[in-house]
């Protein structure tokens, strides 16, 4: 029997630790359908779930087709992806954090997708600053408990990222109370499909 140094056995530690730190998601439609991608299993970290995503890309259907989108907080990446899979013109996916972000590039450059699908590691309201061109598809998947919706949709209004015919989908936990038919925004946007999903808020609005 070999038996391992104090060092090997520590590094065998940190190995399996980083290891255990990753997860999956499955592209469920499209050209890259039935293909799984690592993840980065961290806190905050919520992909979207398979069942809701088919709803959600039922919604869109032929929408998503030739559209360019832009998802604000990828995240895992799994409506970026799934966009870009079932045939997106182009994908930005704007991810802060830095292993996170690294993981969606490693993602992207498995599915040979980088004329396709752009991986931005940056906050949010950073980067749409450098974006000049509106976007047809826009998802809005913020972190929990953050309260980021509102002062989302004032940035994308701000930088004339959304114009009419638009499509927002917005995705938030119930709790947190927020509608944006109630709010301000409310006379700029058509409310086209709603779904309750356990604890999570799916809705597709459309710029009018």
């Amino acid at each position: 029997m070999v038996k391992l140094s104090s060092k090997s056995q520590s590094k065998s530690k940190s190995t399996n630790k980083s290891s255990s730190q990753l997860g999956e998601i499955r592209i469920i439609g499209g050209q890259w359908r039935g293909r799984k991608l690592k993840v980065q299993d961290k806190e905050g970290l919520r992909p979207t779930t398979d069942r809701l995503k088919e709803t959600v890309f039922n919604w869109l259907m032929m929408d998503v087709r030739q559209a360019n989108v832009l998802d604000c907080f990828a995240g895992a990446g799994s409506l970026g992806f799934e966009a870009a899979s079932r045939g997106a013109n182009s994908v930005i996916c704007v991810e802060k954090n830095k292993v996170a972000a690294n993981q969606l590039k490693a993602n992207a450059q498995l599915l040979k997708a980088g004329d396709q699908l752009n991986v931005i590691q940056a906050d949010f309201f950073t980067a749409i600053k450098t974006f000049n061109t509106p976007f047809d598809l826009v998802f809005i998947d913020p972190p929990f408990h953050k309260d980021m919706v509102q002062t989302c949709m004032q940035a994308l209004l701000d930088n004339h990222l959304i114009v009419s015919g638009s499509l927002i989908y917005l995705e938030q936990e119930l709790s947190s109370g927020y509608q944006l038919m109630d709010s301000d925004f409310s006379e700029l946007f058509s409310l086209k499909k709603e779904k309750i999903a356990g604890q999570v808020s799916a809705q597709l609005f459309e710029m009018i």
